[in-house]
């Protein structure tokens, strides 16, 4: 399905004789229409000039801000490139419900997304294949990693995370079961407990992490949809303290917000996919600006714009230029540490994995 603004405002009755003329209409258009939807655009193809199509952006509320400063960047360009204009038709919403509804039937052709696992739902459900990670770097546009965010001057004194499981801390992180970026929090909480207890013990103590986030979990305040959500929230005055995206809270800082970004000893590494949704992109004949789109968000300008709204650069030019800008934690981990995501899902968001555990008590 496309998107609900694309559809008729509304609907008029009218007999037989009123539909003729337009069904004559509509044989003639498909007959000597440019392209029949459902035909894979061939993207060897110069784009046709004067021709205006629509690209329907799948976004992760996080990326929101940056890529409205993209779009109209790309737009301009591809006008000049090929003389088509290419409209956008967004939405924006925590990255686990974005993807389930890519695949259940809303039409995206592009998914910018927080996660590699969401978009394992969209291959899943036959909408692409996995070639997306073979792109560059890996098919990711952005990074970051979790970090902490208090209100001016600290006052709580929190300076790790373990400080977040004190008495009287308020905690906030949005839910796993609807959000990539929580997912993302939780693997870093998780993840600084299974590295500490292995420092301490030289083993990997995966008793000794849950009990870690076990005991942060005892002090959440609010648990939102979404990464944005529960930034939102924060703004509103709940809890003391935001574990989230460092991209989020540098954000809010550049545009006047007085927060405390405080970088834990131990954390994750944040990366975040963007790739063609092909099957829908084919059926649209917007495959060749779907492929370009994605292509433009690995360059310079669009990775120049998402560091300025707080991602970490994919670029290395624009990863050298931003270099001190972005805080070194002591021991920066990645997914891989954890197992990869494969096993990511099934050890801690299965139905009885560890975050089903520390949600029940158990």
């Amino acid at each position: 399905m496309r998107l609900a603004s694309e559809q008729s405002p509304r609907r008029r009755r009218t007999g037989l004789a009123g539909w003729v003329p337009f069904l004559l209409l509509a044989g003639l258009l498909a007959g000597c229409g440019n392209q029949a939807a459902g035909v894979p655009a061939d993207s060897s193809e110069a784009a046709p000039e004067g021709k205006t199509i629509t690209l329907v952006i799948g976004a992760y509320s996080v990326a929101k801000d940056a890529l409205q400063q993209i779009l109209p960047k790309f737009r301009e360009e591809w006008k000049e490139k090929t003389g088509q204009d290419v409209r956008f038709q967004e939405s924006y919403e925590a990255s686990g419900t974005q993807a389930r509804a890519i695949a259940g039937g809303f039409e995206a052709d592009v998914a910018v997304l927080s996660m590699e696992g969401d978009m394992d739902k969209i291959t899943k459900a036959g909408l692409m294949g996995t070639e997306w990670r073979d792109g560059e770097n890996g098919g990711m546009v952005t990074r970051s990693i979790v970090v902490m965010g208090t209100r001016k001057g600290n006052p709580l004194g929190i300076k790790d995370f373990g400080d977040l499981a004190k008495p009287g801390v308020k905690v906030l992180y949005p839910n796993p079961q609807t959000s990539g970026g929580a997912q993302w929090d939780i693997n870093a909480l998780y993840g600084a407990g299974l590295m500490q207890a292995e420092e301490a013990t030289g083993k990997k103590d995966e008793a000794a992490a849950k009990q870690f986030l076990v005991d942060i979990h005892k002090n959440i305040e609010s648990m939102d949809k979404s990464g944005r959500a529960s930034m939102a929230a924060f703004e509103y005055g709940v809890g003391d303290v935001i574990v989230t995206y460092e991209n989020e809270l540098l954000a809010r800082i550049a545009q006047g917000v007085d927060y405390e970004v405080i970088t834990p000893s131990h954390t994750i590494r944040i990366e975040n996919p963007a790739a063609v949704i092909t099957a829908n992109a084919d059926k649209h004949g917007v495959r060749q600006a779907a492929d370009a789109f994605v292509e433009y968000l690995h360059g310079d300008e669009a990775q120049e714009i998402f560091a300025e709204n707080g991602f970490r650069p994919v670029s290395d030019n624009v990863a050298a230029k931003w270099a001190d800008k972005f805080a070194v934690p002591e021991k920066l981990f990645d997914i891989g540490y954890l197992g990869g995501w494969s096993e990511v899902r099934k050890k801690l968001y299965s139905d009885k994995g560890v975050w089903y555990q520390v949600l029940a008590g158990i």
